[in-house]
């Protein structure tokens, strides 16, 4: 499959998200100028274990659950990932979004 140059926007701000750290899909999309794309955010996610170390369990959906998960090998690894960077993850949902939360349209300026 050949990638988008969008894919590789994705993985770009994606590799800035900090550890410990996590976003959404529809933060990444509206940062790159396409404010409906947050499924096409997860599709490049979904893709990302064939283009390098692209950090992809730090993004999740708007309200913090882990809807990637199963884009991962094994069900539990985007928690267990988590888990490793401090994020405290409760019925597949991150325990202080709120808190946690990155958005690129305010540290990307």
């Amino acid at each position: 499959m050949v990638k988008s140059d969008f894919f590789e926007d994705v993985y770009a701000v994606v590799k800035l998200i900090p550890a410990g750290r996590v976003t959404s899909y529809g933060a990444i999309s509206s940062y790159l100028g396409a404010k409906q794309g947050a499924r096409m955010v997860g599709w490049a996610l979904g893709h990302s274990h064939s283009a390098g170390d692209i950090p992809a369990h730090r993004v999740l959906n708007r309200d913090g659950r882990l809807t990637g998960k199963l884009q991962f090998t094994t069900p539990t690894l985007m928690e267990e990932r988590l888990g490793a960077e401090g994020v405290a993850v409760v019925n597949d949902r991150v325990v202080e979004w709120n808190k946690l939360f990155w958005d690129p349209m305010l540290e990307l300026l």
